[in-house]
């Protein structure tokens, strides 16, 4: 099972059990997240595809760590003026661990049980 959540005006494409880094958020550390923006939801025999957004799903996700990434160096010259300007940059992230994906919506299950497509 996976689906594709929006989060930090980015898409991520998300298991259970795996690690997202996502750009800083303001909690604390093994504190629970709710995302409620899931815009595919694929299920062991259905796929859920949301206009925008499937209703009912849901993705819970525990802050594990707050920290850097990896230094970026951005270097800017100009020929034969003597300009040279070099600075560097790192960006904040969050990282989250996957811990449940779940549709609690009854149309969706329904239709997950008769195999038809969500919203046909």
């Amino acid at each position: 099972m996976y689906a594709i959540v929006e989060a930090c005006g980015k898409q991520f494409n998300v298991t259970e059990g795996s690690k997202v880094k996502l750009d800083k958020q303001e909690t604390e550390i093994h504190k629970k997240i709710k995302f409620d923006s899931i815009l595919l939801l694929n299920t062991d025999n259905e796929i859920h595809i949301g206009t925008p957004y499937v209703k009912g799903a849901s993705v819970t996700a525990t802050v594990i760590n707050h920290d850097r990434g990896k230094k970026i160096i951005v270097f800017k010259k100009k020929r034969r003026k003597t300009f040279m300007k070099k600075k560097g940059h790192r960006q904040d992230f969050t990282e989250v661990l996957i811990e449940k994906i779940s549709i609690t919506s009854a149309r969706a299950k329904k239709s997950a049980v008769e195999g038809t497509a969500d919203g046909a």
